[in-house]
């Protein structure tokens, strides 16, 4: 049963990858990507195809990213397209919910059917985290989600906790707050990028670093940055256990 099921997880993730792949190269043309002109023809049509579906955009962009991240998919490319589709606060706020749920419905899925192999290839990597989570499961996967996981990459981070059988409410809800401020500052450089070609004449890479929609959100990362720091210090390193 759990070898049919990862064949199928496999291939529907396939699937789901070069469907979107195929949908950028077929409405991309590649002939002009050196072309300034173009990105603003592609965002001007973008943008209007939003405005005027927005419910629809909002419900399709929701499912698909929900199946991305249940699928182990990456969570970067979603933030920014959910900002430049979506702008700063509902990029933000979709994401954070369909990003939430799809990581609760791949931990749900990998406990139940791969646990003993999650255990056998991550528990020794991670075995010095788990009695820190057990102690409060809720405080500590919150703080693990908004430093950004360690460093480990956003599908196994959705899965450690099968380590210590968290609750799913708990890892639902650690999850959505946590995530909300790496996820801000993404979707804000999103929509600063989707702002900035809509607003100048040619590309420029000072002016375009320089740009307060893009600096700014820059300069929170790096605030964000030096804040996990200080928090992986307090409660991961090993000099605080």
């Amino acid at each position: 049963m759990s070898k049919n099921l990862k064949i199928f997880l496999g291939v529907s993730y396939l699937i789901i990858l070069f469907s979107f792949l195929y949908f950028i190269f077929t409405a991309i043309e590649i002939s002009k990507l050196n072309d300034f002109n173009y990105y603003k023809e592609l965002q001007a049509d973008l943008d209007t195809f939003i405005s005027t579906n927005i419910i629809t955009n909002l419900i399709y962009f929701f499912i698909f990213a929900i199946i991305w991240v249940s699928l182990l998919g990456f969570g970067s490319p979603i933030l920014i397209i959910s900002g430049i589709l979506f702008g700063q606060i509902l990029g933000t706020l979709i994401s954070v919910i369909s990003i939430s749920i799809g990581a609760l419905i791949l931990y749900s899925i990998g406990n139940f059917f791969f646990r003993d192999l999650v255990k056998s290839i991550l528990e020794k990597k991670f075995e010095r985290y788990i009695q820190l989570f057990q102690k409060n499961e809720l405080f500590y996967f919150f703080i693990y989600r908004f430093i950004g996981g360690l460093g480990v990459p956003f599908g196994l981070q959705n899965l450690i906790p099968i380590l210590f059988g968290m609750k799913k409410v708990n890892y639902f809800l650690a999850s959505l707050f946590g995530f909300i401020p790496g996820f801000f500052i993404i979707n804000t450089i999103g929509a600063g990028l989707n702002s900035y070609i809509s607003q100048a004449n040619d590309f420029s890479m000072i002016d375009f670093i320089f740009t307060p929609e893009i600096y700014l959100p820059i300069l929170m990362f790096s605030v964000l940055m030096v804040i996990s720091f200080i928090l992986k210090k307090k409660f991961f390193d090993d000099t605080n256990k």
